[in-house]
């Protein structure tokens, strides 16, 4: 069975220079998600989230391991056609460029017209205006017409983690470069580097 998104021993290191080798930063992932949902992310920053939506999208080339979106290796599609397969909307909903040294004409085309795969990279929630209410509902619209929603979110209002938990069916945790995902919210609140992250908002939560 082809999954919808297949991160394969996806490994992207850092090293401190040119000329010093020495690893400054290594992301590792293993992950496979098979049917189109809400995933949510989180983690502290500079553990590696946005470097794993570039990975994911192929705007960023992996040190060792590979993506598969619906089967076909992101990094051999050309790059003027990736966001067909995935696109990630970086904050105030840019959406990230490729670079790439290989000519276009030497690589896969997508074949797909619409991106299976839409990459939320901390989207600011206007609390006014049903804003909030409008995005969740444009998620949902997305899953059901069967793409894999990814929604990550560096919490810091309660009012986060509600969105979070009202919209996210899976979870994935981003540490110091380390990927772990979960099946559900209450797996995630009991990893306890998680627990740490988010602190004072599971105290303000149950009060």
């Amino acid at each position: 069975m082809t999954g919808m998104l297949e991160v394969r021993n996806l490994e992207k290191i850092y090293t401190k220079s040119r000329l010093d080798r020495t690893p400054a930063f290594r992301l590792s992932a293993d992950f496979r998600i098979d049917t189109p949902g809400v995933v949510g992310m989180m983690g502290p920053n500079g553990s590696g989230k946005t470097t794993l939506f570039e990975l994911i999208t192929g705007s960023n080339v992996p040190t060792s391991g590979e993506v598969l979106v619906a089967g076909r290796n992101i990094h051999k599609i050309r790059t003027d056609q990736r966001d067909r397969l995935a696109i990630h909307y970086h904050q105030s909903y840019q959406v990230r460029h490729f670079r790439s040294f290989k000519p276009n004409m030497l690589m896969e085309p997508a074949r797909s017209d619409y991106p299976l795969l839409h990459l939320f990279d901390e989207p600011q929630f206007n609390t006014q205006d049903g804003y909030i209410g409008f995005m969740l509902d444009f998620f949902r619209k997305l899953r059901a017409e069967g793409r894999l929603v990814f929604l990550c979110v560096h919490p810091n209002e309660r009012f986060h983690l509600e969105i979070v938990q009202e919209v996210c069916e899976s979870f994935i945790f981003v540490e110091k470069g380390t990927v772990t995902p979960f099946a559900d919210y209450q797996t995630l609140l009991a990893h306890e580097p998680a627990q740490a992250y988010l602190g004072d908002l599971l105290t303000e939560r149950a009060a």
